[in-house]
């Protein structure tokens, strides 16, 4: 198991670490793009209008994150990942709505660690965009899981982290 050391600035992390992360996070802001525009034309039924609607926005949204992330990893000296994550499709609404809410799950836990390492490394105002984004992509999740008529999903990257430690 690797362990983290501290730089010479006392972090655990470095610019370049951080750039590269956000660039996995960029990628995962394109899957969800694509996954929200063809998952709003692709769910059928009455039950389903209203979420589809709701889709189309998250299309919108993520749109603005990737501006958002992309600026972010300019900011910090690297280019921006052209490279998406895959996007997993159904014939099944369900299947296609747990899809998405097991990516903002995902999603959520890596914006929470990447607030941290922000601050780590004194990029207050980084960590306030992403923090920005945690709002919609929390609004998503809630969306998804009333969509499924299950509880919203407790999203705790600290937590998570803490149990796979506990368990290897």
């Amino acid at each position: 198991m690797a362990t983290s050391t501290m730089n010479e600035r006392g972090t655990t992390i470095s610019r370049a670490k951080l750039a590269q992360l956000l660039n996995e996070d960029l990628s995962r802001e394109y899957q969800a793009i694509v996954g929200y525009v063809v998952y709003s034309q692709a769910l059928k039924g009455p039950e389903y209008m209203s979420i589809a609607d709701q889709l189309e926005i998250h299309a919108k949204q993520e749109l603005s994150h990737a501006l958002t992330i992309a600026r972010q990893v300019d900011y910090l000296g690297e280019m921006p990942s052209v490279q998406m994550k895959p996007v997993k499709t159904s014939e099944v609404a369900k299947e296609m709505l747990r899809f998405d809410l097991d990516n903002e799950v995902e999603t959520i836990r890596n914006y929470q660690e990447r607030v941290r390492q922000c601050e780590e490394l004194s990029e207050f105002a980084m960590a306030e965009k992403i923090r920005e984004i945690l709002m919609d992509e929390q609004d998503h999740l809630i969306d998804l899981a009333t969509a499924l008529g299950i509880d919203v999903p407790r999203v705790d990257s600290r937590k998570d982290a803490a149990d796979k430690k506990l368990a290897s």
